[in-house]
């Protein structure tokens, strides 16, 4: 790091991804502060810096270095990987441990304590917290969970046949066992009669009365903010078919497409995304959104000069905006793509991005990954 930046961060303050320790800092503190930082979105640990900012420095005589690595091995579990320097700064010597987003997470105090970093103070993750952290590694499918209040009376027979047509098996001519022993097995109801977070988003009556994070909000600004007057709005609930199909017609339909006439033809003046693109960004939102979180939808927000794709969750642990950018795919909901691909709602091999990413360059137009706290958000030039 030189030393312009390490001024200019230290000159910031303490927040979300900094945290500022003394020399005399415990053992079990920094544990405490690097395990935060790698359970969010990772961050750097200054040691030798005190909280009003003054540069106190650390002791040559012992090995920082050393010191660091083992509590990131041997007091941290799974053990983790962190990067160290010394900075010389106004005479002093600084300590700075970076910590990358975790890759293995969650990760955890050798006393068991799971600690996360929210603004610029740590605290043990609550239950739901600690869900989202399992969620992300891959551990724990949260679309596999049942939904209260659910049963077989909750599911469209019609898409549960079509879904089955595909393994030649004729749900309609089964007998009550063999259907309920079909969706069990399956995973769309539970050993107990519940129907999955997956089961009911694609097969689903009404998936909003149970999953009132489930849907898209849509909302066309005239503008390029949304201090604009809104042209159209609409909350999009039903099956997850209805719910792309729905969203992509609004899209259609409120994108302006220029035009002249020449000679008796209208011609086209400025080139507008195939619908191909449109449809990846609203499967990919559907499929890979974190609905876990309970207290929002997806949000599809459209403005003059771009259009917004926003999906509440983070990306998974292993995945960051350069992977995106270089065609990287994830899968947060494994059962529910499973669903999804069956039924052809989006295609097995990862290629929605990739593809919306060439057609952006096919046209010169600019795409944008972005992680805004709990949220994913894909901006897209029009």
């Amino acid at each position: 790091m030189k030393n312009s930046n390490l001024i200019e961060i230290i000159q910031q303050g303490e927040n979300s991804a900094v945290e500022f320790k003394s020399a005399d800092v415990k053992t079990d503190s920094l544990a405490k502060e690097i395990i935060a930082f790698a359970n969010m979105n990772g961050g750097i640990i200054l040691i030798g810096i005190e909280d009003d900012r003054t540069i106190s420095g650390v002791s040559k005589e012992k090995n920082w270095e050393e010191w660091t690595m083992n509590i990131a091995r041997n007091n941290i579990n799974p053990p983790l990987n962190i990067d160290f320097e010394y900075i010389e700064l106004d005479g002093k010597i600084i300590a700075s441990i970076n910590v990358e987003k975790g890759k293995n997470k969650p990760y955890q105090t050798i006393d068991g304590k799971y600690y996360i970093r929210i603004g610029s103070t740590n605290r043990i993750a609550s239950i739901v917290e600690l869900m989202r952290l399992f969620q992300e590694s891959g551990v724990f499918h949260y679309d596999l969970c049942k939904v209260e209040n659910t049963s077989i009376k909750s599911l469209n027979y019609n898409t549960i046949a079509e879904y089955f047509k595909r393994f030649e098996i004729d749900f309609e001519k089964e007998s009550d066992e063999n259907r309920s022993n079909l969706l069990t097995n399956t995973d769309i109801l539970t050993v107990n009669g519940e129907v999955t977070l997956a089961g009911l988003l694609v097969f689903g009556i009404n998936p909003a009365r149970y999953l009132f994070q489930s849907g898209i909000t849509f909302v066309h600004y005239n503008g390029n903010d949304v201090t604009g007057d809104i042209i159209d709005s609409k909350h999009i609930e039903g099956d997850m078919d209805y719910v792309i199909s729905t969203a992509f017609t609004s899209i259609k339909n409120n994108i302006l497409t220029p035009s002249i006439i020449i000679g008796l033809k209208r011609v086209d003046i400025k080139e507008i995304y195939p619908d191909k693109v449109f449809r990846e960004l609203i499967t990919n939102c559907c499929a890979h959104r974190n609905y876990a979180i309970t207290g929002s939808k997806i949000r599809i927000l459209l403005f003059n000069n771009r259009i917004e794709f926003i999906s509440p969750g983070k990306l998974p642990n292993t995945i960051t905006i350069d992977k995106l950018n270089a065609g990287v795919s994830f899968r947060r909901n494994q059962l529910l793509t499973k669903f999804m691909v069956v039924l052809r709602l989006m295609d097995t091999f990862g290629r929605g991005l990739p593809n919306v990413i060439a057609e952006a360059k096919r046209m010169k137009k600019s795409i944008l990954f972005e992680e805004i706290g709990e949220e994913f958000k894909v901006t897209l030039e029009l």
